[in-house]
């Protein structure tokens, strides 16, 4: 099993707040690290998708109050939105008798949804953690390339990069895209077909880390842009695709102002494209911006709070692959490269002239870390990675 270092976060969080939102795609490894936290404490774990466990939500006050000396773990909780009110009275009430933290852990895989759900009532109360799949940083770097080759082509689901074979993962990546559209989004949004949005999401695959043109996506569809606007948004909030925004500060110049669209689990994305192997994957047109797009959610994992991340990019073609402002007010500029032997263009230079970035890095499919010359350093996804983390 791989150690998740989201275990350590939600215990920090679980120490300072009394309620604790764990949000995730499917599949992630949400309940399987509540569990964890399950068995290391006194706790009562939920599933709202059960029957038998919604049954003993009758009376939920009653209920909670039997186990108010137990951290209690409500899985899929926006499937039953009303106990949000409950949450905050028990909240509420544990505070005035000393309680006032690890009382709840919520878990739920639609983020739009359950952050409106439980905006209002339990604003101040909650804090939310977004659980990303399986990292560079997670996995064993004992064969460190081998292992990082294996979770950009399998992706970070644990059910997708622990499987026996290919084919088994793929086979699991294949049924998870099924479920999703079979059973999933339609308990979300009853109207739209699966076909269409099954279509959407490979167009999406094939247009990875591209600027996101509505209106000719639904040309394509033969639906209208905002039809499309509303599906792209439905698979954000089911964490299945980014949105990666433009630097919007007024630097004098015509910055690009459409945002990258990724689908954001390489897995995912290489199951939409029925690429099944590391050497299909390296021949394919999409390899680059697969790479591209592995990266970024990668070192978007464990971003410090308040840090945000965007893409820069002039009307003239110059270009920065990822630009993370740190709370500081410090800038990372990120440039992404595949090659073993990475060059950056002339845009890059041109970029940090216009922003003056704190550190400028080339992450490239390599293990060794060196000068490039111009303050631009050449480094690997996991030691990056650290790096961020520890800003």
């Amino acid at each position: 099993m791989i150690n998740r270092k989201y275990l350590q976060i939600i215990e920090e969080k679980l120490q300072h707040f009394p309620v604790v939102g764990l949000l995730g795609a499917r599949q992630i490894g949400k309940t399987t690290l509540a569990q964890i936290l399950a068995a290391s404490r006194p706790a009562l774990y939920l599933d709202l998708e059960n029957y038998q466990d919604l049954a003993k939500l009758t009376d939920p006050i009653s209920y909670f109050e039997l186990h108010a000396d137990k951290l209690i773990i409500l899985d899929e909780v926006q499937r039953k939105p009303e106990l949000f009110t409950t949450l905050r009275s028990l909240v509420d009430k544990g505070r005035h008798t000393g309680r006032k933290h690890g009382q709840f852990l919520v878990l739920g895989s639609a983020s739009c949804e359950l952050l409106h759900q439980s905006a209002e009532s339990l604003a101040g109360r909650i804090i939310y953690v977004e659980m990303n799949p399986i990292s560079a940083v997670e996995i064993d770097n004992t064969k460190k390339h081998y292992a990082l080759h294996n979770l950009w082509l399998r992706g970070g689901f644990p059910e997708s990069l622990l499987a026996k074979s290919e084919n088994l993962s793929m086979e699991w990546r294949q049924a998870f895209i099924k479920t999703y559209l079979e059973r999933d989004i339609p308990q979300l949004a009853p109207r739209l077909p699966a076909t269409t949005l099954r279509r959407l999401w490979t167009m999406l695959a094939h247009l990875q880390g591209t600027q996101l043109n509505t209106s000719r996506i639904a040309g394509s569809l033969g639906v209208s842009g905002q039809t499309v606007t509303r599906y792209i948004d439905l698979l954000a909030d089911l964490f299945l695709v980014r949105r990666l925004m433009p630097w919007h500060n007024n630097t004098g110049k015509r910055l690009i102002r459409s945002p990258k669209i990724y689908v954001r689990d390489s897995g995912i994305l290489h199951a939409l494209l029925n690429v099944n192997s590391i050497e299909s994957l390296l021949s394919h047109p999409v390899a680059g911006t697969s790479w591209e797009g592995f990266v970024i959610d990668n070192l978007l994992s464990f971003l410090p709070v308040g840090a945000e991340c965007y893409f820069y990019g002039t009307a003239r073609g110059a270009e920065i692959d990822l630009i993370i402002k740190q709370p500081t007010g410090a800038l990372l500029a990120i440039e992404i490269k595949r090659a073993l032997i990475p060059k950056v263009g002339k845009g890059f230079h041109e970029v940090c002239q216009d922003l003056n970035p704190t550190q400028r890095y080339v992450v490239y499919d390599g293990n060794e870390r060196f000068p490039l010359g111009n303050g631009i350093e050449t480094i690997d996804l996991p030691g990056l990675m650290a790096l961020v983390m520890n800003c």
